[in-house]
């Protein structure tokens, strides 16, 4: 196989009909590390949200037990990924994530960024520093399947294009990104986890790795200093240099999902789906914003 030819294989798709099978080309052949990283900075633009930072904050998920929760998470996205809607460990993974959203009152709104985080920042990634541009098949394939998603999660107006979902994102940031001491907690503690994946002496350089390729949005509402334009440039050209060496590399020979990823450090022996995530606790907020309005309950499957 030569390093364009699952592309060309995802070109002969349909990105409507086959759009899981598209996604799981994209996400565990083209660009594992990739979306690994963007979906890690889309969860973490959500801190950046006042409202959704400070809860997160009470709860202790993201402050006091961040290894679980990123395990947890990353876990359930990633058996949809691989074992796609039908299957019994994706109803399974799907059923746990409404389990813990439905148990509390969050607003539609907040439901549907957290979907546009999914679908545009990954892109934005990819087309900023993965080996070659997400093609427009995997764009379309990658709405329709958080649109399923989502409408498996009864979030209701879901955006029908990219163009409708980056621009609902971008809206939201402008109109909702703050500074809340809750928040900067998460947030400070999000990047304490990623450095401890590494050795401890490299931990001051990889939060400042972080940091600088964080937006100005970003930065400006967790009140961080920026890191020098040096710094960022340097940074930002050397995830661009990876992109360009792995676009001489062979194609994979075989899939690698989230269960994969050596980030993920809680089950050495194994899981079970429905073990993984949260459980409400009478009088502890256990999800990141109660609902307003919308639906009451978790989705018949």
């Amino acid at each position: 196989m030569k390093r364009f030819d699952r592309l060309e294989r995802i070109r002969r798709l349909d990105p409507e009909k086959d759009a899981l099978e598209i996604y799981r080309l994209s996400t565990a052949y083209e660009f594992p590390w990739d979306y690994t990283r963007a979906l890690e900075l889309a969860l973490y633009r959500t801190y950046a949200v006042p409202r959704i930072g400070r809860l997160l904050a009470e709860t202790g998920e993201l402050t006091e037990r961040a290894q679980k929760r990123y395990d947890d998470t990353a876990l359930l996205l990633g058996t949809i990924v691989e074992h796609g809607f039908d299957g019994e460990q994706g109803r399974t993974a799907i059923r746990r994530i409404n389990q813990m959203h439905y148990s509390y009152d969050i607003a539609d709104d907040d439901m549907r960024y957290v979907l546009c985080t999914f679908v545009v920042t990954p892109k934005r990634w990819i087309d900023a520093y993965g080996w070659r541009r997400l093609s427009r098949h995997e764009t379309v394939a990658s709405v329709v399947y958080y649109r399923t998603l989502g409408r498996h999660m009864g979030i209701t107006d879901i955006p029908k294009t990219y163009e409708e979902f980056e621009t609902f994102l971008d809206a939201y940031e402008e109109a909702h990104f703050g500074t809340d001491a809750g928040a900067r907690r998460v947030s400070d503690a999000t990047l304490d986890l990623m450095a401890s994946w590494y050795p401890r002496a490299l931990a001051p350089l990889v939060r400042l790795a972080t940091l600088a390729l964080l937006d100005d949005s970003l930065l400006e509402a967790f009140r961080y200093e920026p890191p020098s334009a040096a710094t960022r440039a340097s940074v930002r050209r050397a995830v661009r240099v990876r992109g360009r060496l792995v676009r001489l590399m062979p194609p994979r020979p075989a899939p690698h999902f989230a269960r994969q990823n050596p980030e993920i450090k809680g089950y050495p022996n194994g899981f079970r789906v429905s073990a993984l995530g949260t459980r409400p606790v009478p009088g502890v907020q256990g999800c990141p914003v109660r609902r307003t309005g919308g639906t009451t309950g978790p989705p018949p499957e």
